[in-house]
């Protein structure tokens, strides 16, 4: 804005009438096209960004600190430099010789203005890839690049932060990508330029932004494909140490498959593309999930009410128990008592015979003791009368039993003087005795 005032200013002070022509515009295009190529020919020396090969021409922007220059060499004179796979890339620093020049362009082509080359030469990697080099070492050694990926991430996140372009593709692929996972969540938009000097900042803000709302659960930080040069803003210093240090998970998607920025070393996860990267922010499929989370409710419905039925009949089994074992214990006790009383009457019947029986024996016996006692009268009849005949009780009345000392009986007068030596058996003892003639002759 600045040089367009002063470019409007300075026509301004011209004096009406100054201007030259009107001139045709290929006529003024081709002497602008001379005015170039009469201009003396340079060696120029910086970096290559955006180098592109097509079958006529090599096409590249040659670059320093302090401005750009575009660049273009025919495809033959390039291919003789024989430079060899790799050589020559993004980020290398060249020493291009050659001059201006310009396509005046026609009715149907638009105009170009280019540096044509004539010769190249590779001088050494270019400062840019030395510096951003230098700086992924330093994060790396100082730990950034751990930080976010021990963060932990939810499964399924309630909110998403992206910050990407407002009209980039990146944004439709997010949103691509999230329908593909069936995800219903909140989506919160961090809209931020993501090519040019104030990219930077713009971005670290939103990042900064987001994760101070505590509501979003993982940030996608989404960009397409472009050059090293267009994704060098993802490699600012801090923008990389701010990711590092956010406590929400950041997903990084910047570029294509073969790009890598520092973003991707300090994010919680690097994915070549935006839908990736969307899909990696929810890791699960929500149709698949929910889909599953119904089949599984319904068998546990099921399995639930089969339960509640086993349950209700083991409830039913149990509340009925006890009335059943009552049942049962009343049939023991009405068997019991039936075994009792006919263990009793077994019993009365069988102690009943034993009386019978043991009065029977009493009623023999007292007959056959009423017999015995008339036995016993006899017995002392007949006792008194043996006893009237006892040789002791005619002892005792005053008479003698003689005997030989042998103890035989002498019934004789002739047998005790043959015996001679006699005894005299008394009622109150034995004595012996001696029989003589005298008594014999008396």
């Amino acid at each position: 804005m600045i040089v367009g005032e002063k470019y409007s200013h300075k026509h301004r002070t011209e004096p009406p009438g100054s201007r030259q022509g009107p001139y045709g515009v290929g006529r003024y295009a081709a002497g602008l096209r001379d005015f170039l190529r009469e201009r003396p020919r340079v060696q120029l020396f910086g970096e290559v960004w955006n180098l592109r090969l097509s079958r006529a021409k090599v096409y590249l922007e040659l670059r320093d600190a302090e401005g750009a220059l575009p660049c273009s060499i025919w495809r033959n004179d390039f291919d003789a430099l024989r430079l060899g796979e790799g050589a020559l890339a993004d980020g290398a620093q060249v020493v291009v010789a050659g001059g201006l020049d310009y396509y005046a362009g026609s009715r149907t082509s638009s105009p170009s203005f280019t540096f044509a080359v004539s010769g190249l030469r590779v001088a050494g990697e270019g400062d840019l890839l030395a510096q951003l080099d230098r700086l992924r070492k330093t994060l790396d050694g100082e730990g950034l690049f751990a930080l976010q990926k021990r963060l932990a991430r939810r499964t399924l996140p309630r909110t998403i932060g992206v910050v990407t372009g407002e009209s980039g593709k990146a944004r439709d692929d997010v949103i691509a990508g999230l329908r593909r996972r069936g995800w219903q969540g909140r989506l919160v938009w961090a809209f931020a330029p993501v090519q040019d000097r104030h990219a930077a900042p713009r971005i670290t803000a939103a990042l900064q932004d987001l994760a101070a709302t505590g509501e979003v659960d993982v940030i996608v930080v989404a960009r397409g494909g472009g050059s090293l040069a267009d994704l060098f803003c993802f490699c600012d210093e801090t923008l990389c140490r701010t990711v590092a240090l956010l406590g929400v998970p950041v997903i990084a998607s910047v570029g294509h498959h073969t790009d890598r920025t520092l973003i991707d070393d300090v994010a919680a996860l690097a994915c070549s593309t935006p839908t990736h990267a969307a899909e990696s922010a929810v890791p699960v499929h929500c149709a698949e999930a929910r889909a599953e989370v119904l089949a599984v409710a319904g068998r546990l419905s099921v399995h639930a009410r089969r339960a509640l039925l086993h349950r209700a009949q083991a409830l039913g089994r149990l509340s009925r128990a006890p009335g059943e074992h009552v049942a049962g214990e009343r049939r023991r006790l009405h068997q019991r008592m039936r075994e009792i009383r006919a263990a009793g009457r077994r019993r009365v019947e069988h102690e009943r015979g034993r009386s019978r029986r043991k009065a029977l024996v009493l009623d023999r016996k007292a007959r056959a003791g009423a017999g015995d006692a008339r036995g016993a009268a006899q017995l002392n009849a007949l006792a008194m009368a043996l006893a009237a005949h006892d040789p002791d009780r005619a002892l005792e009345r005053g008479y003698a039993l003689v005997t030989d000392r042998d103890g035989e009986v002498v019934t004789s007068a002739s047998a005790a003087r043959a015996t001679g030596d006699v005894r005299l058996r008394f009622g109150d003892g034995v004595v012996g005795a001696t029989i003589t003639d005298d008594d014999d002759r008396a």
